[in-house]
């Protein structure tokens, strides 16, 4: 399956941006960790990363014609008020798995609220890089 990875906003600073609540690894230690758990070496992943909203909706919109097959996205503060990545997500046709590291509902009142979970296939919150594992599988269950 082909699997695009979109991460938002700040994700491009893990492993530096508050190591006590978004952990110590890096992007590109998440992404070399689920590209070789044994059912991710099964899979082709193309990771983005953007601190701009209308890169992530373009990229969402480039997914329609480069044989994405699922989606991950864990598109960081954009979750809470990205009216357009949610209508871009509904839009594309393609299966959509958000993720958050930490858990978004044990935090600041304004982190429970996500635009983007009713056109998600489901929502992965608090399980540290794990969520990302979790959402591969999700997409797997949903694609088979």
């Amino acid at each position: 399956m082909n699997i695009l990875v979109i991460n938002g906003p700040n994700l491009n600073l893990l492993g530096v941006r508050e190591p006590n609540i978004y952990g110590f690894e890096t992007l590109n230690d998440i992404k070399f960790w689920i590209a070789n758990i044994d059912f991710g070496k099964a899979h082709t992943f193309n990771w983005y990363q953007s601190n701009h909203e209308g890169e992530i909706i373009d990229r969402l919109h480039d997914s329609m014609n480069d044989n994405t097959e699922g989606i991950i996205i864990n598109p960081g503060a954009f979750t809470h008020y990205s009216y357009a990545i949610r209508d871009a997500i509904a839009s594309i046709g393609i299966p959509v798995v958000e993720v958050h590291l930490s858990d978004i509902n044990s935090r600041e009142k304004f982190r429970w609220k996500s635009v983007i979970k009713e056109v998600c296939i489901t929502q992965i919150s608090g399980l540290g890089k794990e969520g990302y594992a979790e959402a591969v599988i999700a997409l797997i269950k949903l694609l088979k």
